[in-house]
């Protein structure tokens, strides 16, 4: 027989057999690896829209979102980019802007701050409708399509500092409460739990004066700074505590104008800069919100959904509060502002 025609039969016959299966019968798995080695694993493109560059808050969030990035292969099985698009100050149009071009980039997640929830949330709503689930961090956009918010609870965060000063006080005494933007819905929230606590303590009550003891102002330090010295001349020696609802006064130095321990200080956040007061007696204590969570737990809320087709487990998540003070009581859960400056060391990425 012709050998040509023989090598043709054969390829024909194995051909047959390939294409045949009978009951029972299937076709290996083709674990034959790609060339290169091992599989590809699956890479993740998340977009971060925080607030502004020049916030340690933000640098703290987005190191907790490159963390949770680089724990991702171990714990969802694929590498995560994280893409910062935050402005250097803080502009919602940019923040708009930023999150349209993440958008028509095709990532498959963001994350975002919103300085202005009216301007942003068509932004957030466009990128929902192309399929991109989007989460919002510490400042929240409620009317729009986003998956979830994770971020403080305000009314509790003022509940809590109230709380803490009552303590710290003994039970008793004259107070004010520095409260910001009186049109800020956070502030309302953080007020009035300030002010649900306080009735929890009849021995204390808010200084007689015409603010009625709840001091609003612009949102800066120096503004914040003279709202206090404000409330101190018009009522001399009588205000011996202060509830302060946010960091403001203390983003600078030398804000507290008396002798330290003179008159109690609980604050809200925990910068850097803030701890000093802390350390110098100036405040008590101050209550740090999870700026690092800000990231890193919307990262994994995003990689819930993306991979595992997990919704998160509410509309509203509330991020921890953590209590800082000189010393640690571990029994309050308390930390030292020792151990609490280690935390933004790294975070930060000065060690």
């Amino acid at each position: 027989m012709n050998i040509g025609r023989i090598r043709l039969a054969i390829a024909a016959m194995a051909a047959g057999l390939a294409l045949w299966c009978g009951p029972g019968c299937s076709k290996a798995p083709d674990n034959t690896p790609p060339a290169g080695g091992a599989p590809q694993m699956r890479t993740i493109r998340i977009g971060m829209v925080a607030k502004s560059q020049t916030n340690d808050v933000f640098q703290a969030a987005k190191q907790g979102a490159l963390d949770a990035a680089a724990d991702a292969p171990k714990n969802y099985g694929v590498k995560v980019d994280i893409v910062w698009r935050t402005p250097t100050e803080e502009d919602a149009q940019k923040q708009a802007q930023n999150i349209a071009s993440l958008a028509s980039e095709n990532v498959d997640g963001i994350t975002v701050s919103c300085t202005n929830a009216q301007i942003l949330t068509p932004a957030i709503n466009d990128a929902v409708d192309k399929g991109i689930p989007v989460v919002c961090f510490d400042s929240d956009a409620p009317a729009s399509k986003r998956m979830c918010d994770y971020g403080t609870d305000d009314a509790e965060c003022g509940k809590i500092i109230m709380a803490q000063l009552a303590k710290i006080m003994g039970e008793k005494g004259t107070i004010a409460i520095l409260a910001g933007n009186a049109g800020g819905t956070n502030i309302q929230h953080r007020v009035a739990g300030a002010q649900a606590e306080l009735k929890l303590h009849p021995n204390m009550k808010l200084v007689n004066d015409a603010s009625g003891g709840i001091i609003h102002h612009e949102e800066n330090p120096e503004a914040a700074v003279e709202a206090i010295k404000g409330a101190m001349a018009a009522s001399p020696g009588q205000i011996q505590g202060w509830a302060i609802l946010g960091g403001w006064p203390l983003w600078t130095s030398n804000a507290l104008d008396w002798d330290p321990g003179t008159v109690k200080v609980v604050c809200g956040d925990a910068l850097p800069k803030q701890l000093a007061y802390l350390t110098d007696g100036h405040a008590q204590m101050l209550l740090s919100q999870d700026c690092y969570g800000w990231g890193y737990k919307t990262v994994n809320i995003l990689l819930d959904k993306i991979v595992k087709h997990q919704d998160p487990s509410a509309a509203f998540i509330p991020n921890p509060l953590t209590k800082v003070a000189k010393d640690a009581d571990p029994a309050n859960d308390v930390k030292s502002v020792t151990e609490f400056s280690g935390y933004w060391d790294k975070w930060l990425k000065k060690s």
